[in-house]
């Protein structure tokens, strides 16, 4: 079984995390949850475990409820 993986995995996560704020400057906060939605639906097909794509749901809402 697949499991999530939580540490960072990038070379430059700041530099990472600024590609994800850039993509998101002039637009509206409709065009921005948009865009969420949409990189959202992209990365779970990429992902293509629908048990990982839970785990990581899961742990996303406990960091917001």
């Amino acid at each position: 079984m697949a499991k999530l993986a939580t540490e960072s995995r990038f070379a430059s996560p700041d530099d990472v995390y600024q590609t994800l704020i850039d993509a998101h400057r002039d637009l509206t906060a409709d065009q921005s949850a948009r865009l969420n939605a949409k990189l959202i639906l992209l990365l779970a097909n990429h992902i293509g475990d629908a048990e990982v794509l839970t785990e990581a749901l899961d742990l996303a809402r406990k960091g917001v409820v």
